[in-house]
């Protein structure tokens, strides 16, 4: 078995974004950051994105909010962050407290703004494959994993278990552009252990830790293990990671696999918004 070592493929992009951010000069790119709540795992991942940033070079500014605020405050910091000319991009950390509508809340975003990628407008440029999407780093991330182990996925099997239908389909458009065959699964599916048996790649996404055994598995598989849960001290993942690892070719560990990715690959379109909003083609 092979470890996807997240922190490294993580490096290696941020060195890049730093390369060009140097080139650019003054000003810097500037991403915003609304976190609402104070759910530990959000201030977590706010902090880690808040590092990275500052280590390439882009300035960030983290917009707290309580877990009670109403909707239409949140939509009222968001106009005037969409307003503010400093500002490249814009990222709200999910999940939202339940009193908030999440798709309300990233469809205010300024499509221009939408670091993660998720505002309708840019979501449909994917479906209808224009070529001036912006890819979200959710999904940057397994193309991304995939291109690293120099991993040909034409025709193969893909499977993809998520919560989200927005999430699970928009990935298997993506992949389908790129060759595959994609089976896009729920959790409750009857047929999920035939599927995920079947699957070359198995992506999941659900949250239920340590869900996928060894005997769910196809022999070699690929498991990219975006599924996140906090239990005590430690974050798992969707895979039981020492039960699969004897039977996979190459599997994401948590921590250290999609999160240093999906990371750096939001600084990368924080630095992509920047350069159209000023209209730089290349450095």
């Amino acid at each position: 078995m092979n470890i996807i070592q997240g922190n490294e493929m993580a490096e290696k992009i941020k060195d890049n974004i730093v390369q060009e951010i140097i080139k650019l000069g003054n000003p810097q790119p500037n991403l915003a950051i609304i976190l609402i709540g104070k759910q530990a795992d959000s201030e977590l991942y706010v902090s880690l994105k808040e590092r990275e940033a500052k280590k390439v070079g882009i300035d960030t500014h983290l917009y707290k909010c309580e877990d009670n605020i109403s909707e239409s405050k949140i939509l009222e910091i968001i106009k005037y962050l969409n307003d503010d000319e400093l500002i490249s991009a814009i990222l709200i950390q999910l999940p939202l407290p339940n009193n908030l509508d999440a798709d309300v809340v990233i469809k205010a975003i300024d499509p221009s703004k939408d670091v993660d990628g998720f505002h309708p407008n840019n979501l449909k440029k994917i479906l209808n494959n224009n070529s001036s999407y912006l890819m979200p780093p959710v999904f940057a991330v397994i193309l991304e994993i995939l291109n690293n182990i120099n991993y040909k996925i034409l025709n193969k099997q893909v499977c993809i278990i998520s919560n989200s239908n927005i999430f699970g389909q928009t990935l298997a458009h993506i992949l389908k552009c790129q060759g595959t065959n994609v089976e896009t699964i729920k959790i409750d599916d009857k047929n999920l252990n035939k599927k995920i048996s079947q699957a070359d790649v198995l992506i999941t996404a659900v949250g239920k830790p340590k869900f996928i055994k060894k005997n769910m598995i196809k022999n070699q598989a690929i498991i990219i293990d975006i599924g996140i849960t906090k239990q005590g001290d430690k974050v798992v993942g969707d895979v039981d990671f020492e039960d699969v690892k004897n039977k996979v070719s190459y599997l994401t560990p948590v921590p250290g696999g999609v999160g240093p990715i999906t990371i750096a690959m939001a600084l990368k379109n924080t630095l992509e918004l920047y350069k159209r909003r000023h209209g730089i083609t290349r450095l």
